[in-house]
């Protein structure tokens, strides 16, 4: 009897949290006759063996991101890696932002503060802003983040050790996180699968569940529909797996951040959600071998 065809899905060997997701992706996966093993990016494998490799969960690859870019670069000559190489360099720091927005895509609003500035502090008293998030342009799940005002002594201070060790981003607060959410619209070979709305803990700004965040159905709407495909249409190459984040500014959808590396992609949020993803996946199986 033949074997069924393998696939690897990639996590990472350090994880901050549990991954609460990459079984379901397992088992519909199974339901289509193809096996999958999760297997860490930072592992001796020979991955040519694998017709089809998906980045999934690496959720430790912005504290080795030269290593795990060149990771992803040396796997993409040896088999079908998405999301692709250039996607993944792409999304690996948060630049991309300022590129979307130049190309008149509505982002929250950032001032980039490049490392080893000396003027960083003044840069941002310059944007009159009276409250804001502060976090590093290489990072995840808010790890480095602060929320503080803008003239709090604090808020300088971290700045300054953020500058002092990698590129920064500072963006006002908005509001309608707390009070609202952020709506994450994910998406499979480009097609729209599901959306959710992450809100943060009382008190909190983080959606994150790791402190304390919920997860919300949520019907998005036809102006985050058109956003989030807008946004995707900028990616350098096409995405097999994407998550658009949005939230509200001025009356408007404007996008948080796009993640096609490794994000929580809710596949428990729809009894469809990990399906969907497994069908995308078997097409582009499907195709990689063809090509052999």
């Amino acid at each position: 009897m033949p074997q069924p065809p393998r696939i690897a899905l990639v996590t990472g060997a350090t994880m901050a949290k549990p991954d609460p997701e990459t079984h379901l992706l397992v088992a519909a996966l199974a339901q289509r006759g193809i096996a999958a093993d999760v297997l860490p990016w930072s592992s001796e494998q020979d991955w040519a063996t694998y017709p089809l490799v998906v980045v999934r969960t690496p959720w430790d690859y912005f504290r080795h991101l030269d290593a795990f870019l060149a990771w992803a670069e040396r796997t993409s000559t040896l088999t079908h890696l998405v999301n692709p190489a250039a996607v993944i360099a792409w999304n690996s720091h948060k630049g991309y932002l300022r590129e979307l927005a130049a190309g008149g895509v509505a982002t929250v609003p950032t001032l980039w503060i490049e490392r080893a500035a000396t003027d960083a502090g003044a840069r941002l008293a310059a944007q009159g802003w009276e409250e804001v998030v502060v976090k590093p342009a290489v990072s995840i799940g808010a790890i480095g983040a602060l929320r503080a005002r803008a003239d709090d002594p604090a808020c300088n201070a971290h700045l300054e050790s953020l500058v002092a060790a990698g590129d920064v981003m500072v963006q006002p607060f908005v509001r309608s996180i707390a009070e609202a959410g952020e709506a994450s619209l994910i998406y499979f070979g480009g097609v729209f699968s599901h959306a959710i709305c992450k809100r943060p803990a009382a008190g909190d700004y983080r959606v994150q569940d790791m402190y304390g965040g919920t997860v919300h159905p949520h019907a998005p709407g036809a102006a985050e529909r058109a956003l989030a495909e807008a946004v995707l249409q900028h990616a350098p190459a096409a995405t097999t797996y994407a998550r658009v984040d949005l939230v509200s500014h001025e009356g408007r959808p404007v996008l948080m951040e796009l993640e096609a590396i490794e994000p929580e992609l809710f596949l428990g949020a729809t009894p469809d959600a990990a399906a969907n993803f497994a069908a995308e996946l078997a097409r582009q199986l499907e195709a990689a071998r063809a090509l052999g």
